[in-house]
């Protein structure tokens, strides 16, 4: 699909890559690989991504026709909150992987959707595969968005980058906050020397979390999470760096006997606006019998918040 786009006055010095995601409806990552593949031109000619927009420009790009998935869709029972033509919202258990990759192939949550919505599935990128707009770790249970079209993807990251799509998490970590209430503004990129990890580092990519204690027991908290940002392992690494890992998350220093593996991080609700019928929605799930059975062993201290 070719798309010709001209500027105006509002227009004027704007990065081409970020010009072309406001008005051209589609994302940073997808125009920037447009650029990268010499695909975009201004006023007939092919441009470099590092071009400034002018009055009466005329950006000229075409969207590559989506291929097939690699990824094979199988018949995996999901747990789906709710769906329409545009998009649908999963609850994805813990141990489940979102995309494929090496050392999990298959049996991922892509490829279930890839089986459940057929033909209805996001060509962003030029690769039909169904819209993650945002992931969780394996480990991690709850919700997730997924868009069925471009025009849906495209919303939905824009409201996570504006900050207008509300995730909340809750955890049980290890220890206590000082603070029942706070927030950790620090910056995320990955550890200069484990490239499994995660770590706050002075050039990584700005992360803000936002945290309430529900309830303190006897070394441990059960707490609720807000993200501002979307950072890989962000409540993992800012509760970490605050000497609270999460309880069985060995690879940020958990160190606690709960017989737990893998973090205990649930997405517990979420809140967006639909990008076609504009009413907000919010989801809410309850806690796994996982998390239920953790609690269940733990003695409280002393107070319960609200």
């Amino acid at each position: 699909m070719m798309i010709l786009i001209p500027t105006d006055e509002k227009d004027i010095d704007k990065r081409l890559d970020v010009f072309m995601a406001e008005r051209g409806n589609i994302t940073r990552s997808a125009s920037q690989k447009l650029l990268k593949d010499g695909l975009v031109k201004v006023n007939g000619k092919v441009i470099l991504k590092s071009y400034k927009t002018k009055i009466n420009d005329v950006i000229e790009f075409e969207i590559p026709k989506a291929v097939e998935s690699e990824n094979i869709p199988q018949n995996i029972e999901l747990d789906i909150v709710y769906e329409d033509k545009d998009l649908l919202v999963v609850n994805k258990p813990r141990g489940m992987v979102v995309h494929p990759a090496a050392g999990n192939p298959d049996n991922t949550l892509v490829n279930a959707l890839l089986y459940h919505c057929g033909d209805s599935l996001s060509g962003i990128n030029g690769v039909i595969r169904p819209g993650i707009v945002h992931r969780i770790d394996k480990d991690t249970s709850g919700l997730l968005v997924v868009a069925k079209n471009d025009k849906t993807h495209v919303s939905l990251a824009e409201q996570i980058k504006s900050h207008s799509f509300d995730r909340f998490y809750e955890a049980i970590i290890c220890g206590r906050f000082k603070e029942t209430k706070g927030t950790i503004d620090a910056p995320i990129g990955r550890h200069p020397k484990d490239r499994k990890k995660m770590a706050i580092v002075s050039d990584g990519r700005n992360a803000v979390t936002h945290y309430e204690v529900i309830t303190e027991y006897d070394g441990f908290s059960h707490v609720r999470f807000k993200l501002e940002t979307g950072r890989t392992h962000q409540i993992r690494v800012h509760a970490s760096s605050k000497g609270h890992s999460l309880v069985g998350d060995r690879l940020y220093g958990a160190r606690d006997k709960l017989g737990i593996e893998g973090q205990c991080l649930h997405a517990k609700t979420i809140s967006f606006v639909h990008p076609v019928s504009n009413k907000l929605l919010s989801f809410d799930s309850e806690l796994p019998d996982y998390f239920k059975d953790i609690l269940s062993k733990l003695r409280i201290k002393d107070n319960e918040y609200s």
